[in-house]
């Protein structure tokens, strides 16, 4: 969509954009031989890609070698970027989202006491906690209960029961959505109300399916908000829902859109796709209003941005603040002993 519209106002330095696609399927090997037959048999100038962190480092490097920026729409993890200065990023990093949600069940909730129910196995859950936890802590804020599970567990009762009995205000569960949503279920079922708490892995339009009215009175952090009032959001998803038969934009349609539009722009300033000067323009980006926020990069080519609450009522996800970035402390290290580092 994006492409298009760039192509209808007249290209790029009049040129036009020619997209190619290319499926990973989820898989980090087929990443980097995908990365590698865009560069060298279609000789692309850039690569919008991929979604999930593994995905986009095992791309990056081959990517990084050629001089072809890469730009991770939805990764996390921040060690994408640090493969190398022609790999960037069009969402924030998750020490900065597990901080806002810690802010919001402080502040806004006026939360004291928080549980954690955490995929042990996931690093982007893993990480989130860390960050969380951390951010929370410091806001005077109390860990009353850690429990965690595996993805794709089916009983979740003996954790939760177990969370219950420390009497929470809120319960933190940077997980999935199809964990989740059996989370949310079980809890309800054992008697706990206390708002549950989450993050962009719970943006998903089979969430509603999955865990129904268990879900409402829920809070996550994410990218954007389709409910935003302001024009450009609007005319955003109202365009999207055109397109593509009344679906309503998620995050990762709203980040993939604006990392197409800001390499449009970068490519604009730079006046070639050459490498090495697109390069240089891409880390000269800033204050782009994107869809997802107003976009900055940092030295390490993250995006610096605000993130978005939302609140779950009724299958719809409702817009409730936005959190301004700060500099973000480094947490505690992990259970292994190192700091983690969160994926998605």
């Amino acid at each position: 969509m994006a492409a298009d519209e760039i192509n209808q106002s007249g290209g790029i330095n009049g040129k036009q954009i020619d997209v190619v696609f290319e499926d990973d399927k989820g898989s980090p090997e087929s990443a980097a031989q995908l990365t590698g037959r865009l560069i060298d048999n279609y000789k692309v100038v850039a690569i919008i890609g991929a979604g999930a962190s593994g995905n986009s480092l095992a791309a990056a490097p081959k990517a990084q070698s050629a001089k072809v920026p890469l730009i991770a729409p939805s990764s996390t993890n921040p060690a994408v970027t640090q493969v190398g200065d022609y790999i960037f990023r069009a969402c924030y990093i998750d020490a900065f989202q597990g901080e806002v949600m810690a802010k919001f069940a402080a502040n806004t909730l006026k939360a004291r006491r928080a549980a954690i129910m955490l995929d042990f196995n996931s690093p982007y859950s893993r990480g989130l906690t860390d960050f969380f936890e951390y951010s929370f802590v410091k806001l005077d804020g109390h860990l009353v209960a850690k429990q965690s599970y595996k993805q794709g567990d089916a009983d979740y009762r003996g954790q939760l029961s177990a969370i219950k009995a420390a009497n929470p205000d809120v319960v933190y569960i940077p997980g999935y959505y199809g964990d989740v949503a059996l989370i949310a279920k079980q809890a309800r079922q054992l008697g706990l109300t206390v708002p549950l708490l989450g993050a962009d892995g719970w943006d998903a339009p089979e969430l509603w399916e999955l865990g129904g009215d268990a879900l409402n009175n829920s809070y996550i952090s994410n990218h954007y908000s389709a409910d935003d009032p302001a024009e450009n959001i609007k005319t955003f998803v109202q365009n999207y829902r055109q397109r593509y038969r009344n679906l309503t934009p998620d995050a990762h349609a709203a980040l993939a859109y604006d990392a197409l539009r800001f390499l449009a722009e970068a490519m604009q300033r730079a006046g070639t796709s050459e490498g090495p000067k697109l390069r240089d323009a891409l880390a000269e980006t800033k204050n782009f209003s994107g869809i997802t926020g107003i976009i900055s990069m940092d030295r390490e080519r993250n995006a610096v941005k605000s993130a978005v609450i939302l609140k779950l009522l009724d299958t719809r996800y409702i817009y409730q603040e936005t959190i301004q970035p700060e500099p973000v402390a480094t947490p505690a290290p992990s259970q292994d002993g190192t700091s983690s580092q969160t994926q998605r």
